[in-house]
């Protein structure tokens, strides 16, 4: 009824700066770009043994859970992964099921972990992207590198950011919802609390007991229990798949869910959103709901 499609649309080549934004970033639309990225060496490049050679030993941010859902509700708390420090060929070992492990491993640090932590594979991809710089005026404010275990999940949340989502190898699979879905979607405040292994190898949530409550999807939409959330059955979710060599715009304020295959390599692009008419009217959206809920 909003125009929004049915399903996520293809574009076969990427666009000019200003159909980019006249097409997709204006109307807030997601799409999937193919020819994107297929300059990038990355492509052909990056496989685990290569990863393993020019990365090697070096120490890096892995999160680790014994469930595979990271920043997710369980047990009435929010909860994050425990961030562990690891050689990265130790990392690759569980990956390549070289080790086994009970837990789930996963490199997605956002804070820019490929500038950051990986600067030595920039070359093989870009530091941005041009078309999208000039089309917002700006660069991205994060540039990150994911790789992981196919058990490892992206609980249904949304970002202020515009994300230009980058499959190298592998498949990411999105479940996305518009932000006029809002009123279908629980958020509750949870306790912040933080995995922690014990002595025994079995891990604990511990509250991070200084840190505010944080407003969170308590809802699996694999899963959705209909009977705690009826509203959620008016919600329309679109299913799509990433495929390698493909590039994902998920724009800003837009609901989303990710699996992927095992092993899946991705880099993204955090551009920071124009808060604009858009982020007002989501913002009113989100008022209403609450306010509803209240009476």
């Amino acid at each position: 009824e909003q125009g929004w499609p049915e399903s996520v649309p293809y574009l076969d080549r990427p666009p000019t700066p200003l159909e980019f934004y006249r097409e997709w970033v204006s109307p807030n639309k997601p799409c999937i770009i193919r020819n994107a990225i297929s300059h990038w060496p990355a492509l052909k490049k990056w496989t685990l043994a290569y990863l393993r050679e020019v990365v090697g030993p070096k120490v890096v941010s892995v999160a680790v859970t014994p469930n595979g859902y990271a920043d997710a509700v369980l047990q009435d708390r929010f909860v994050m992964p425990e961030e562990r420090q690891m050689p990265f060929m130790d990392f690759l070992d569980i990956v390549e099921k070289k080790v086994t492990s009970p837990n789930v491993f996963y490199v997605q640090k956002q804070c820019s972990n490929l500038t950051e932590e990986f600067p030595e594979l920039i070359c093989d991809v870009q530091p941005d992207i041009p078309w999208m710089n000039e089309a917002l005026g700006k660069k991205p404010d994060a540039v990150n590198f994911w790789l992981g275990e196919s058990s490892a999940v992206t609980s249904l949340h949304k970002d202020h950011y515009e994300n230009l989502y980058c499959v190298v190898s592998g498949e990411k699979y999105f479940l996305l919802h518009p932000p006029s879905d809002r009123p279908f979607i629980p958020y509750e405040l949870y306790q912040p609390a933080t995995y922690h292994v014990s002595e025994d190898g079995s891990f604990e949530i511990v509250d991070e007991k200084t840190a505010e409550k944080v407003p969170w999807i308590p809802l699996d939409p694999l899963n959705p229990d209909l009977e705690l959330y009826p509203e959620y059955a008016q919600a329309k979710p679109l299913h799509c798949t990433v495929k390698a060599g493909e590039m994902l715009y998920l724009p800003s304020l837009w609901f989303h869910h990710v699996q992927q295959s095992h092993g899946c390599i991705a880099v993204n692009y955090w551009y920071d959103m124009e808060y604009d008419i858009k982020y007002s009217y989501y913002q009113l959206l989100d008022c209403l709901t609450k306010t509803v809920k209240m009476l």
